[in-house]
């Protein structure tokens, strides 16, 4: 029997980065008429934290020497298998070191197969493989890896259905325990047509997946004890009553596991919010934009109003939620960006995630670069470089902003008291950020990449006691530092379970309070009082 392995490369091991459509594939294969006697499936997804791999990525090469090495390792190990026929899952970010892996291997006899989004997009840029499947793998990849492996035309099979019946996780191709946690397919396609993804050329279709493959999954989970979900649906509340319904079910058979779904705002109401209470759960939002018009030019609807109205539903009800921003995006300047990332604060997201755009062969935003004056590399990850209103230093700015936003706002969890510090300093988000990162490169290198948050909650309050010092307002310091080791303290003990012990100058039913939210009036109002406590 032939042996088809199934790979790709993968920034890390964990739920979010799992080899899903590599599975979906090898599953495919295993039951596939054409297929399943024919030859011996075998997933084998590669890294970025396999001690080689990491060693090499951490070589203070280029990113071409990245691609060589790395793309000669995996060829190595996968010849040690001894395949007829390698399956290689690709994205963007890992496209060129698989291709390099591909081509050593063709020089060996091995057949190379390739599928993926920028491959469905654009084919014809693939001629590495000796052959590429666009679309949906489940039912084409099958007969492809048949006429490969048998060198005969596959005979045409009976009509599949539209959504794959084979699920990865129940036949045992992917151990979702192996991972920690799940990538958990809903549906597939999207209503929204944003010219800046991979479906702005596909039909406004969603095909959701059917309710008998969902509840034998979340059994799965639940006997696997999984501890957390990834929901793969652009749009999870498309459809509000089917919405309402899965998380029912979730509540029902895995009501410990923590899920993560991608929604839109505008489709959010009360009686939504409320029910997303029921479960352990966080939201990612796409906001991209706060401007009308730069939402128009990327064919992405957005009405402020609506947008603002979800989003108070959300923080009425204490859902978590985060919102993504995209930085140079057609229409859209640096003054925009930021503009669009004071507005997100003041929603007071979660977690606030900035993104440079990236011009992605065969999306429509691809096809009208150049009437929209795009100018974006010409190789993996397509960033734009500049545009007709944000110039190379304005991009420069915007990843400068992005990094500060992250490091101090999502790692350092400071969505309790960072608008409080903002009224504070008279400044706005956007000019917070720019600061930090000034100060940010300064430090020293271990500091700037730290991710221990008790580090990165030192960094924070000794940068807001210089910033309320220099803004003469240094008597705020000592209530705006509590209120920081305060939430830091209750975040991490949230976290890990571990009690601290702090020392406070106010006393702790003040700083715990809405007292808190103002810290002029605080420190006009309350008296001090040095104090231990324990969180």
């Amino acid at each position: 029997m032939k042996l088809a392995i199934f790979t790709t490369l993968l920034i890390e091991k964990s739920p979010q980065a799992l080899p899903l459509g590599a599975a979906c594939c090898a599953s495919a294969v295993k039951h596939n008429e054409l297929t399943k006697d024919l030859c011996q499936v075998q997933l084998c997804p590669f890294n970025l934290e396999d001690p080689d791999l990491s060693k090499i990525k951490n070589s203070n090469g280029s990113q071409k020497d990245f691609v060589e090495a790395g793309g000669k390792y995996i060829a190595e190990k996968l010849l040690e298998m001894k395949p007829d026929l390698v399956a290689f899952s690709v994205f963007v970010w890992n496209r060129l070191v698989l291709e390099k892996a591909a081509a050593i291997l063709k020089k060996k006899g091995i057949l190379t197969l390739a599928g993926g989004p920028e491959i469905t997009a654009h084919p014809e840029i693939f001629t590495v493989f000796d052959r590429v499947i666009p679309g949906e793998g489940e039912n084409t990849v099958p007969p492809a890896i048949y006429e490969l492996l048998t060198r005969q035309k596959a005979p045409l099979q009976k009509d599949l259905p539209a959504m794959p019946l084979y699920s990865p996780y129940l036949d045992e191709t992917l151990n979702p325990a192996e991972y920690e946690g799940a990538l958990w397919e809903l549906a597939r396609g999207c209503p929204f047509k944003c010219s800046y993804c991979y479906e702005s050329k596909g039909q406004k279709l969603v095909r959701t997946f059917p309710m008998n493959r969902i509840e034998k999954e979340l059994d799965l989970f639940a006997k696997k004890k999984i501890p957390q979900v990834f929901v793969l649906d652009p749009t999870y509340n498309a459809n509000k009553k089917r919405a309402i319904d899965l998380i029912n079910l979730i509540a029902k058979k895995t009501p410990h596991t923590f899920y993560y779904f991608e929604a839109r705002a505008e489709f959010i109401d009360n009686q939504l919010a409320r029910a997303f209470t029921k479960i352990p759960c966080a939201l990612q939002i796409g906001l991209q934009s706060a401007n009308e018009n730069v939402c128009k030019l990327v064919n992405r609807p957005f009405n402020r109003k609506n947008f603002e109205k979800g989003i108070r539903a959300l923080n009425q009800e204490g859902v978590i939620f985060g919102l993504d921003v995209i930085y140079g995006l057609p229409g859209d300047s640096l003054k925009g960006f930021k503009e669009s990332i004071d507005f997100a604060i003041n929603l007071y997201p979660n977690n606030l995630e900035l993104f440079c755009l990236s011009v992605l062969p065969g999306t429509d935003l691809f096809d009208k670069a150049s009437d929209l004056h795009l100018n974006f590399e010409k190789a993996p990850p397509y960033h734009i470089i500049n545009t007709d209103r944000y110039s190379k230093n304005d991009i420069e700015n915007a990843g400068h902003i992005a990094k500060a936003c992250s490091f101090f706002y999502n790692e350092g969890r400071a969505v309790p008291w960072f608008n409080t510090i903002c009224h504070a300093l008279k400044t706005r988000p956007s000019q917070f950020f720019e600061r930090f990162y000034n100060y940010l490169i300064k430090l020293p290198d271990e500091k700037q990449n730290c991710c221990n948050h008790k580090e990165i909650e030192e960094i924070q309050k000794d940068f807001v006691k210089n910033c309320l010092t220099e803004r003469k307002a240094g008597r705020l310091a000592n209530a705006a530092l509590d209120i920081i080791s305060f939430n830091g303290a209750m975040s991490r003990k949230t976290d890990t379970g571990i009690s601290e012990v702090i020392n406070l100058h106010y006393p702790i039913e003040y700083i715990d309070s809405e007292y808190s939210l103002d810290l002029e009036f605080f420190a006009n109002n309350v008296k001090m009082k040095n104090n231990r406590v324990k969180v």
